[in-house]
């Protein structure tokens, strides 16, 4: 298992209240798939995603809200989306939330497509499936956080997407998980804790503009 000093936590943690935390942040990343239609744009979308966190009773965002459309898809966190990208008619787009409910924070991520394009969906079923893969190799096989993104790196090759290695996962906790500094799951030497570490999977077509991602909790239990 993880070293104590990876899985610290705050005095008001509570396992139990992690899950609801995740439980409705997938609530809210699929209120704003409701919302989403050819034509919007990624700050428009944003702002149907302030409607949707206030009708289920958030507290607050620990990051910020990220919706990338189209060829946004295959920017990383930090890279800043072009602003004139808008959904199109056969387009894909991906939600990616970390919103704090009940003093704990959630961190979800998945992958939509609109319309008929058959290859953006595969790559979003790809992210999908590499998740479950390298969730199930976690649980069977005790694998460190190294070894999972060695593993991720790998299936991603083989299953014949591009494998974005900047993307590792990370803690989470009552909020703020920052002041515990567990830094990133594929740096982590030990076999990650359940209930306190996200597994992101961030992969892309190997020559067209699009990509997927997909992130969530990983519980030694398949929640979902």
């Amino acid at each position: 298992m993880a070293t104590p000093s990876r899985d610290a936590v705050g005095q008001h943690f509570d396992h139990a209240l992690m899950q609801h935390a995740r439980e409705k942040s997938w609530a809210a990343l699929h209120g704003i798939r409701e919302r989403m239609h050819p034509g919007i744009s990624e700050d428009e979308a944003k702002l149907e995603a302030a409607e949707v966190f206030r009708e289920l009773g958030f507290e607050r965002l620990w990051h910020p809200v990220l919706i990338r459309i189209g060829a946004n898809t295959i920017r990383t966190y930090r890279q800043r989306s072009d602003p004139n990208v808008r959904l199109g008619e056969n387009d894909s787009y991906f939600i990616d939330l970390g919103l704090v409910f009940d003093g704990h924070e959630g961190d979800v991520g998945d992958t939509f497509v609109v319309g008929h394009a058959p290859q953006r969906q595969a790559c979003a079923d790809a992210a999908r499936a590499l998740f479950g893969e390298v969730a199930d190799a976690w649980r069977m096989q005790g694998l460190s956080g190294q070894a999972l993104y060695a593993f991720a790196g790998q299936r991603a090759d083989a299953m014949g997407w591009r494998f974005n290695h900047a993307i590792k996962g990370h803690r989470v906790s009552d909020f703020p998980h920052a002041i515990h500094k567990g830094g990133d799951l594929g740096d982590l030497e030990a076999s990650p804790s359940s209930g306190l570490w996200i597994l992101e999977i961030q992969i892309a077509h190997p020559t067209e503009p699009f990509g997927a991602f997909h992130e969530d909790l990983l519980t030694d239990t398949h929640m979902r």
